[in-house]
């Protein structure tokens, strides 16, 4: 285990130091970005922080951020309200999407149809149905398309996937999930927005008319119109992870159940808990709104031995090393702490990519893999009923 201590730390190191070589420093490579309120303004901050990166455009419905975002990172970019104006420009050679759910994958096939490559958010499609569609758009296509799932080019994730590959935990029949957030602290803190310089109607794109409202505007995650609350801006992450790790992408079934405890604003649930089953496998998630300590957490449970894995790191518990059923948990065999977030790298991940035009880490197909657990999720919630995939 020393020498697997080892190895793993020096893992990391290589890992986090091989993001920092520039690959074709002089071939710069000119981005947009679509979307631009926070979310989009931190992956635009990251992205010229990778050597050869320049911001030329910047694209949003709603005039303050594109002006805020100018400000920050990029006054001389030019401005877009449409989407499409920025793919019609020649000179952009990659686009990071920032927008809502339910423009993730619109957005993406117009810009890989535009000879575009694309950094996007998850989860990649706001249904099954959307990720179907990317999946027929990406067949034979040769643009780069990065998903947000950062964990994949985290080291200390990466370093967690090649333990649990090894097969060292043993035999793994039940995965856990949780993650929880607190939104009591913002609650009240729903900003007023200048309807004069909000386009609302191609905000709502395919979603129904509907008046505006700044909750839905700002807390777009939490309606079904635009998002898919806990399991897709949330779970979608670790479930990413779990199918990564455990190389096995398709659940047989998923159920839900969930409420609305102190959260009756929203349309989905406060908290929830969703379990699907693997071929082997089961997989259970909780989450709820209202408190934060755990943060989020994916527990594997082997029968030689449990790693809890997170974003600060992981640890391997042997089995069978404590009193029978004792609740303390033993001395980690082995474990590595995070050195920092795993966003930094993957951006670097795509910007490579985009120049060597091999695939990133987190591809299309596995994306959307991820995506549809989450979907299935959501289905058996709203439907109240086991949901057969």
């Amino acid at each position: 285990m020393d020498n697997r201590r080892t190895f793993l730390k020096t893992a990391a190191v290589f890992t986090a130091a091989s993001y920092q070589r520039v690959l074709g420093a002089n071939d710069r490579v000119r981005i947009a970005g679509i979307g631009t309120a926070n979310r989009g303004t931190l992956l635009l901050g990251l992205a010229l922080k990778c050597p050869g990166v320049e911001l030329v455009a910047v694209c949003d419905v709603y005039g303050p951020h594109r002006k805020a975002l100018k400000e920050k990172l990029a006054p001389a970019a030019d401005e877009f309200g449409d989407h499409r104006q920025v793919l019609d420009r020649k000179d952009i050679d990659a686009v990071v999407v920032a927008t809502p759910d339910h423009w993730h994958v619109p957005i993406t096939i117009d810009a890989v149809e535009a000879g575009k490559d694309v950094y996007v958010e998850k989860p990649v499609g706001h249904s099954i149905e959307d990720g179907e569609r990317l999946l027929e758009t990406m067949a034979g296509n040769k643009q780069i398309v990065q998903v947000g799932y950062q964990q994949r080019s985290w080291p200390h994730f990466q370093a967690a996937r090649e333990y649990v590959a090894s097969g060292k935990l043993g035999k793994i029949t039940l995965v856990l999930a949780s993650w929880y957030q607190d939104y009591n602290r913002t609650r009240a803190n729903v900003p007023q927005f200048d309807v004069s310089q909000l386009d609302w109607k191609r905000f709502l794109g395919s979603a129904p008319d509907q008046p505006f409202v700044p909750l839905r505007y700002q807390r777009w995650r939490w309606f079904w119109d635009f998002g898919g609350g806990h399991l897709t801006d949330l779970y979608s992450h670790y479930g990413d992870v779990i199918h990564w790790c455990m190389d096995s992408y398709s659940p047989i079934s998923a159920q839900a159940m969930g409420s609305r405890h102190v959260m009756p604003e929203y349309e989905c649930p406060d908290a929830i808990i969703a379990s699907y089953e693997y071929p082997g496998f089961n997989v259970v998630h909780t989450g709820a709104l209202n408190c934060v300590l755990e943060a989020g957490n994916i527990v594997f449970r082997g029968g030689n031995a449990m790693m809890k894995l997170n974003r600060d790191g992981f640890a391997v518990y042997e089995e069978r090393t404590v009193p029978y059923e004792k609740t303390f948990l033993p001395e980690p065999v082995t474990s590595m702490k995070s050195a920092a977030d795993g966003t930094p790298f993957h951006m670097q991940n795509f910007v490579d990519s985009v120049r060597s035009r091999k695939p990133p880490n987190a591809g299309v197909e596995n994306a959307v893999a991820s995506a549809r657990a989450a979907h299935l999720g959501n289905l058996a919630y709203r439907r109240g009923a086991r949901i057969e995939a």
